[in-house]
């Protein structure tokens, strides 16, 4: 496919400020039996941090709205999943942001259509949960995006995720929210690049926040990747694991936040606006990382 074979000269080091910028106002994601692990977000994530809160299927409701009442409660944005997918019915999905909303003042959404092959119910697709009204109101609404394709929509091409695109952009256009888009992991910066442009390309101006893997384990992220289906920039990975130096080292995103964050400050008008982080290595982990390589943006709100 033609939008994987753009390639740059290789890009100079990114700069401690460019890193800085790229990194500042990152969220995270979580889910109800990682946050457990964490006695207090404070003391390892900045201020206004938005925090996702990942629905696997199977896990009750009643664990998704106490970890989103309290991560709220310590003075962060939640952002909890909708999964299409896993949704019942229209009731389910009203009872799912009642709850939300009369218990953690939730405002904010991530809409997809889930990893689950057979929907249990009405929903298959996050333009459904779109169209049920229910989010209206609401103040911030994300949908996701695949910079390497996703072969469970799209098996030779990308050509129903850029209409996908296309329609929750005239969508965004008519609503009050701010929409953006918060794609898969990445491990390569040219793939992203090259993505970011073709969708500016296509008219779709919703800003991009890049999903970016935290510090892990390499076998860790190799098993996430496969799983997760992330295609081209695997091979960092699969070239990181044949060099036996490497091997037994943790994976960091050094590289690809530093070639992206030294691409949109070279570049006025890129139109990806923040970093999502997945804590594949723990959410200590990931946190520590931005505040050893991200100055001010990964100062805790404790600090």
């Amino acid at each position: 496919m033609a939008l994987f074979n753009f390639r740059r000269d290789a890009a100079p080091a990114a700069s401690s400020a460019d890193l800085e910028a790229f990194l500042q106002g990152y969220s995270i994601e979580v889910m109800p039996r990682t946050a457990e692990k964490i006695e207090d977000f404070r003391a390892i994530l900045p201020k206004g941090t938005r925090v996702y809160i990942a629905h696997i299927e199977g896990t009750p409701i009643e664990d998704m709205v106490a970890t989103a009442k309290r991560i709220a409660g310590e003075g962060f944005d939640v952002m909890p999943h909708f999964p299409a997918r896993i949704i019942k019915d229209k009731a389910t999905l009203a009872d799912w942001i009642a709850r939300y909303q009369g218990e953690a003042n939730v405002r904010q959404a991530l809409l997809l259509a889930g990893g689950v092959t057979q929907p249990h119910g009405d929903f298959h697709a996050s333009m459904q949960l779109l169209e049920s009204g229910l989010f209206d109101g609401f103040d911030r609404l994300h949908v996701a995006g695949h910079p390497e394709g996703n072969k469970d929509i799209d098996k030779d091409g990308d050509t129903v995720i850029m209409q996908a695109l296309a329609w929750k952009q005239d969508f965004a256009n008519r609503s009050d929210a701010k929409f953006a888009i918060a794609t898969q992991f990445c491990f390569e910066a040219d793939p992203v690049i090259a993505w970011a442009n073709k969708l500016s390309e296509a008219g779709i101006s919703m800003p991009i926040h890049i999903g970016i893997a935290g510090p892990a384990k390499l076998q860790t992220l190799i098993k996430f990747a496969i799983a997760c289906g992330v295609g081209p920039s695997l091979r960092v990975l699969q070239k990181r694991a044949m060099d036996v130096t490497k091997l037994l080292l943790p994976y960091e995103p050094t590289e690809v936040a530093g070639d992206l964050a030294t691409h949109k400050a070279a570049t006025p008008g890129f139109n990806i606006e923040q970093v999502h982080f997945f804590p594949l290595g723990g959410i200590k982990t990931n946190a520590q990382w931005v505040t050893d390589n991200g100055g001010a943006a990964g100062l805790p709100v404790t600090a």
